[in-house]
């Protein structure tokens, strides 16, 4: 069931969430300032937890709200993050091509947080980042992360948060995604509840 709220007007604002994860220092938090404040910050402090930023966009002629939850990487609060991944909409995850390490986790970062969703859904809406593109001491081919997303049907984007380089092309992909998969349970829900007619009444026990 959908969670209560809008309608598929599309002049009604959907809010979907959206959460970003993956290994500590891939950029993740460069990642989210750079889409919602056109700013790019050189030092941040490590994520604890997560925190949450709001971005307003439309999407195929529907008014979203993004409310995007960036998460810690520290391996030690794994379990603590893990616990923002109930309601997501959409996942990113994160990885830096200059760290095999991160790209090589991407794989418990998945599995986990398919894991944690309810109902799991194989297909649910993903992307994956592959940041500092900026960089040259590059360690993750860009044709192995390509295949390791072809195998897992998950779209990828290379992505530089320093350059603003398809930031935006890769959030809004998942927002289309997570709008078409919110799209398709209501109207599911909506076909259910109606299938009920009068002739599908209970017919009288004779006793």
């Amino acid at each position: 069931m959908p969670r209560q709220g809008p309608s598929m007007d599309a002049s009604k604002k959907v809010d979907l969430k959206i959460i970003i994860i993956g290994a500590l220092g891939v950029g993740k938090t460069s990642l989210l300032h750079q889409y919602v404040h056109k700013r790019f910050y050189e030092d941040y402090r490590t994520t604890l937890g997560a925190s949450i930023l709001t971005k307003v966009l439309a999407v195929d002629n529907t008014p979203l709200k993004l409310q995007i939850w960036d998460t810690g990487g520290q391996e030690r609060f794994r379990s603590m993050v893990s616990t923002f991944y109930k309601g997501s909409d959409g996942c990113m995850l994160a990885f830096d091509v200059t760290d095999r390490e991160s790209f090589e986790a991407l794989d418990n970062w998945r599995d986990d947080f398919l894991e944690k969703v309810i109902p799991r859904e194989q297909d649910f809406p993903m992307v994956v980042l592959g940041n500092k593109i900026d960089l040259c001491d590059r360690q993750v081919p860009k044709e192995t992360a390509s295949a390791w997303c072809k195998e897992k049907d998950i779209p990828y984007f290379e992505v530089s948060a320093k350059n603003n380089i398809n930031v935006a092309e890769a959030f809004e992909t998942l927002a289309k995604q997570a709008l078409s998969t919110y799209k398709g349970i209501f109207e599911s829900y909506l076909t259910d509840s109606i299938k009920l007619t009068p002739n599908d009444k209970p017919k009288k026990s004779c006793c």
